[in-house]
Formats: C-alpha cells, structure tokens, sequence
C-alpha cells in the first residue's frame, strides 16, 4: 500500500478541500509512458518485478455551498480477486478506502451531494456503485447526484476492442437507467466556481476539473498528466487512444496552469498531491504546493 496519508487538506479561496488517496495501483510501466523508453521513465517511477509501477488514485473532495461536492470515485469493490491482482488495486475499507477516507475527513459518504467524474474508466469510475450483500449494484453516494461528459459516456457504452477493457457498465449504467445523472457537453460551468473542462486525448470526451475561488485556482488533471512524471509534453500514457490529441492539449493546458498560477493536483502520483508548475522555456516542472 501507499505509505501516503489517508487525507490531504487545504483551502482554495474559500472552498475547503480534500485530496484523498482512494488505494494503490500498479499498472505497466511501459504502458504508463508509451514511446519513452524504460531506463528514461524508471529513474522516476521504478518498477517492481512484474514491470508495474506504484500509483495512487487521488479523489477530490470539495466543501461547496451545495454540499460536499467529489471528484472521481476510484476503483470500487465490484471486481474480482484475479483483477484487483493484475492491476495492483489495493483498496479495501468499508467497503473501500474512499469511505474511509470521506470519514477522515470529518464526513459521511452520505453527505456527499454531487459526484463529477473526469472520465468513466474503471480505476476514476469504479465507485460510483457498490455491490452490496445480496450482490446487486447500487449507488455508493445514497443522497448525490452525478455528473458526466455526455460524450464520454456515450464512449463508454459504444466500446471496441481497444477501448472495452476499461469500461465496466456496471459503473456507470444503472446511475444512468436510475435517472440519477446529469449530462454535460463541453467547457461548462458545473456549480459555481467548478468548471468542467474538456482535455481530450486519454479519452475523447476527458475533462479536467477547474476549482476557483477568490481569484485562486486549482485543476484537477486526471489522465491527462496523471503523475508528476508525466508532465514534459511527450511523455505520454500508451492508455490514451489519441496521443497526438493528448500532446496538443497538455500543451494548451500546462501553458494556462502556469500562466495562471494553478495548483495542479496528480490524480495517479503515489506520493504528491497537488503542485504549482512552473516553466524554464523548456519544460514544465513542479515549483511548490504554496
């Protein structure tokens, strides 16, 4: 498991928020960083003995005036054994380490009111429903409502060969039959001060989360860097299934986080949560939490 804390806490304006590490993860090192060759990318991340590398997966937890207001959902409890195997997911709590960490932070995962997800892959998407005792699928947040990229979905349930291993149904589609989720297209404003921005690339209809109070702003990144590794513009995840798409907006996109002075938080990186990024004509690198 990560040795990371549970809960991460800070303010962004006046909005509290709460980065919490939903498990760990390991995935394919190669499969992470695509074209870069492997004694570049281990020097960052090393690998284990199956070639994986250590991850997080980050949620964000947001005090807002319409209530508690979270970012991705991590990967659930609906898989089995030989999955959570293969894919490094170490994230057991009641019934995952999500509960416990929205309980950490001081709140019941029934006060959470509104469920944004950046994309419907399993490991952002996985909990948005649990199985419960008697084996049926029901919503994890009993008093939320959620949110999704309508394109994204549609994504989800039209997938080929390429894209059906990280897409479930039972994620996402009952929400949907239940009439508990609400379509967004495009850049939009989500609630006031979170905006839902288009980051294509990983996924066609990806999005980034930008929080913004009091002139101060945080951006929620997703897949589109997920770690802090992934931020020189050609490193990208072979995941993604259009990289070109991908390098052209983390281009557009880092350009904004340092012109503005946005906190950036790492949805995948085990070990940090959240930095400003800063630019030296070359590159893009970290320059602090502040």
């Amino acid at each position: 498991m990560i040795p990371t804390p549970l809960v991460e806490s800070r303010t962004i304006g006046r909005l509290r928020v709460h980065a919490i590490q939903a498990g760990g993860q390991k995935l394919d090192g190669g499969a992470m960083f695509g074209v870069v060759p492997k004694p570049l990318w281990e020097r960052r991340i090393p690998a284990d003995e199956r070639n994986r590398i250590q991850l997080g997966m980050r949620c964000l937890l947001i005090e807002h005036d319409v209530g508690l207001v979270l970012i991705d959902t991590g990967a659930g409890n609906k898989e089995n054994e030989k999955f959570y195997d293969i894919y490094g997911i170490e994230n057991a709590g009641s019934p995952t380490q999500l509960e416990d960490g929205i309980r950490a932070a001081g709140f019941e995962p029934s006060d959470v009111s509104l469920v944004i997800n950046s994309h419907l892959h399993f490991d952002h998407a996985g909990g948005n429903t649990t199985r419960a005792a008697d084996g049926s699928i029901q919503r994890s947040f009993t008093n939320a409502r959620y949110v999704m990229q309508r394109g994204e979905y549609e994504y989800a349930t039209h997938t080929n060969e390429r894209t059906a291993a990280s897409y479930f149904a039972h994620n996402f589609v009952p929400l949907v039959e239940a009439g508990l989720v609400d379509f967004i297209e495009g850049d939009r404003e989500i609630v006031t001060g979170i905006r839902g921005i288009p980051t294509p690339g990983h996924t066609p209809y990806h999005q980034g989360l930008l929080i913004e109070s009091d002139g101060e702003k945080a951006f929620y990144i997703a897949d589109l860097a997920p770690t802090t590794a992934h931020l020189p513009l050609a490193w990208i995840m072979g995941y993604d299934v259009e990289p070109l798409v991908t390098l052209e907006t983390k281009r557009r996109i880092l350009k904004r986080a340092v012109d503005e002075r946005w906190l950036v938080v790492f949805e995948h990186d085990a070990s940090t949560p959240w930095s400003r990024l800063a630019h030296d004509g070359k590159s893009y690198a970290l320059s602090g939490t502040g």
